[in-house]
């Protein structure tokens, strides 16, 4: 009997309350088309043509023109659930273009800029950017905040209607289980087949029915940083299959556990195809085996 050819990973999966694809949209990268807004519209336009149901944003995400774009080119009847983030502010011309905002009085205000620029009356998802982990900024001074005092705020908000669910972003696993009672529906942290500090994490997600959505899902954030493009077993897959070293990069993390959503972000139509695509990849065993072996290194740069 001929043997079937492999099956690609579950095309959909829990969030919070809602099912979605998995792969969705990251906005980050709307802020190179700042200039080119029509591109920009364009592009989450073509987006929701090829089935993208949630997107990821913040306020902090090009000085609030990511959400600006957001608000003028979803319309209620896309269905799209947008997830937005707190725990920073933008500053513009900063290095980065962001300052920490995590005391309560700046979740609260924070999520009032959201509301505001997304011209809506409840948010979908928030997720607390904490930064605990993974490469990027660290807090300090000020800014070190209770998680307790951080979800109170939350809690509240969400007790007013203002956000239907909280997430958390850059946290250590004994901060997302000091976090379960409050009703956490994903994780956002930094991981990718080249950096998996979080495995025990990303089973206790998958155990508690948690969304995992990695972001730097390809690694090299950072200078210094590896990339799972570079690895030799990444691009031999690729080239096997034909498709791109970062598909298989990506549909590596779809068949790592069925609770993983992606949110690639690009500013390109033809790259965002290629990234909703991955969701047609199928891995065999034996590719699977020959990728998991690939060396995962620490994943803690930190910006200076």
């Amino acid at each position: 009997m001929t043997a079937l050819p492999p099956a690609p990973p579950a095309p959909t999966a829990p969030l919070g309350a809602r099912t979605v694809r998995r792969t969705g949209y990251g906005a980050l990268q709307l802020e190179r088309l700042h200039g080119r807004r029509d591109e920009a519209l364009a592009l989450l336009r073509r987006a929701v043509e090829l089935g993208v149901d949630h997107v990821d944003t913040a306020q902090f995400y090009g000085d609030g023109f990511a959400n600006d774009v957001i608000r003028e080119a979803l319309r209620p009847e896309d269905g799209v659930l947008v997830v937005t983030k707190v725990g920073a502010d933008p500053a513009p011309g900063g290095h980065p273009p962001l300052r920490l905002a995590q005391r309560p009085e700046q979740l609260r205000a924070s999520v009032e800029a959201n509301l505001r620029s997304l011209g809506t009356d409840r948010l979908d998802v928030v997720n607390l950017r904490r930064l605990d982990t993974g490469p990027g900024l660290r807090v300090e001074g000020d800014q070190v905040v209770d998680l307790d005092d951080q979800l109170a705020v939350l809690t509240a908000l969400r007790d007013e209607g203002s956000i239907g669910a909280i997430g958390l972003s850059s946290v250590s696993h004994d901060v997302l289980r000091r976090a379960l009672p409050a009703g956490v529906v994903c994780v956002q942290n930094a991981y990718s087949l080249v950096a998996r500090d979080d495995e025990e994490m990303l089973r206790l997600c998958a155990a508690e029915g948690i969304a995992w959505v990695p972001f730097f899902p390809l690694g090299g954030a950072f200078p210094g940083l590896p990339k799972a493009t570079d690895e030799p077993a990444v691009r031999v897959a690729a080239t096997a299959l034909g498709v791109t070293p970062a598909q298989i990069g990506l549909a590596w993390l779809l068949h790592r556990a069925p609770n993983v959503l992606l949110i690639p972000g690009t500013a390109d139509a033809t790259h965002l195809e290629a990234n909703v695509a991955v969701g047609e990849i199928a891995l065999d065993p034996a590719t699977l085996a020959t990728l998991d072996a690939v060396e995962s290194r620490p994943n803690d740069a930190t910006l200076d």
